[in-house]
């Protein structure tokens, strides 16, 4: 996604009496094209079926788990088409409050002079509220520990996409931006009842003397710095249309993989517990990103805006801190870490940093060009050459898929040896 964005007036026009809506009034609303169901099939296929094939067949799961993971799935299915019905909906309330922007990417084309509805992440963030409230009325099996750890993610998450939503109307500066998510991880932090110890490496265990070891306010507090990475490395890495989403919909996809495996794998219904919690945060999250991915896909009909990269990074950091894989959920986070380290020397005021840091589009060719600034997008382009936004997007996406598989194996290789 990449927009210049359109604000109200300092000081509007006194606005009319609200009149009853008519057909020329509607007409006046340009409608935005329709969702892309055929980018999302493709790209869900391959994941749906292997997901049911571990739920189903490979894993024997408790049938009372495996029951409470079903409800939250067909709850998530139901977030998919009620993101899908309200997005054009709400696209046109954001239109007539001036919250649009322009395509920068096709600056200088037909698209690149259309209004973009902004900030509809908003959406994704409220029906996924509305699901795991639904959820935890209708199958919640919990003790009262995790109950008020869940409602406290809960929590963290709603106060994440109204700071987010603010971000996009008051356009918040970056050194505050930063801090915006260490307050909403605090209703998670103070009602974190896991543990806050880790297991040593086995290789470092001679060296050390002891195998496991508590760290108390330390762990919290890395708990708290990785809710302010996951939220802003959304954020940062992105540019192009559907790349924020997309990435988004590949990491959840790996999360859930990783928390099926797992349960699959351990007899510990304290340990299963702690992954079906993850569990049941992740599948709203990729069931609502999908309904919002058919329409940011290239061309977006619809901007995300920060409301949804910070919703989205929280989600994922709240569900690594409940499920307890917060190292597994980090090198999910690869190319994140690697855009973060590009762009360290621009964010730190060493090198200049322009506000929108995107590659220089031709409106001739509609190639892009990589310039010199620290992102992982004018990096790849620097490396491979000129691409389209929508080839780009699409190889950052099997880059970001890469990255995923790479964790499995590494665990794989790991496994035994390591812890």
């Amino acid at each position: 996604m990449a927009t210049a964005r359109k604000r109200t007036p300092s000081k509007p026009e006194p606005e009319p009496k609200p009149q009853a809506p008519t057909a020329s009034s509607s007409a006046a609303d340009p409608p935005i094209s329709p969702p892309k169901y055929g980018a999302i099939l493709k790209l869900s296929c391959f994941f749906l079926i292997l997901y049911v094939y571990l739920v189903a067949r490979h894993y024997e799961i408790d049938p009372e788990l495996k029951g409470s993971i079903l409800i939250n799935a067909g709850l998530s299915l139901f977030g998919y088409f009620a993101t899908v019905r309200l997005i054009p909906v709400a696209s046109r309330y954001v239109l007539r409050r001036n919250l649009f922007g322009y395509d920068i990417n096709k600056k200088g084309t037909p698209q690149g002079s259309v209004k973009v509805p902004e900030s509809l992440g908003i959406v994704v963030g409220i029906v996924f509220l509305v699901l795991a409230i639904l959820f935890q009325f209708s199958n919640f099996t919990a003790d009262s520990n995790w109950l008020v750890e869940y409602n406290a993610a809960l929590a963290s998450i709603c106060f994440m996409i109204l700071l987010g939503f603010v971000d996009d109307v008051l356009d918040v500066p970056w050194r505050v931006k930063l801090i915006l998510p260490s307050f909403a991880a605090l209703p998670l932090l103070m009602a974190y009842a896991g543990h806050t110890s880790i297991i040593i490496p086995k290789p470092l265990v001679p060296y050390i003397g002891i195998e496991i070891l508590n760290l108390g306010w330390i762990y919290k507090l890395y708990m708290g710095l990785l809710a302010v990475f996951c939220t802003n490395s959304i954020n940062i890495h992105a540019g192009l249309n559907g790349l924020e989403v997309g990435q988004t919909v590949v990491i959840a996809a790996a999360i859930l993989i990783h928390n099926i495996m797992q349960i699959g794998a351990s007899k510990d219904p304290e340990y299963q517990q702690a992954h079906a919690f993850s569990i049941y945060l992740i599948q709203p999250l990729l069931a609502t990103s999908l309904g919002l991915l058919s329409y940011n896909w290239y061309p977006s009909a619809v901007f995300v805006g920060d409301t949804f990269t910070y919703f989205a990074g929280m989600t994922m950091a709240v569900v690594g801190i409940l499920g307890h894989f917060s190292e597994t959920l980090l090198i999910f986070f690869l190319p994140q870490i690697l855009n973060f380290l590009l762009s360290l020397p621009q964010l730190a005021g060493i090198v200049p940093c322009p506000r929108h840091r995107l590659p220089r589009f031709d409106p001739q060719t509609g190639l892009l060009t990589g310039t010199n600034d620290g992102t992982l997008v004018n990096f790849f382009l620097r490396l491979f050459g000129q691409k389209t936004e929508k080839s780009l997007c699409i190889l950052l996406l099997v880059f970001q898929a890469l990255g995923c598989c790479f964790c499995f194996l590494l665990r794989w290789l790991l496994a035994g040896w390591y812890k």
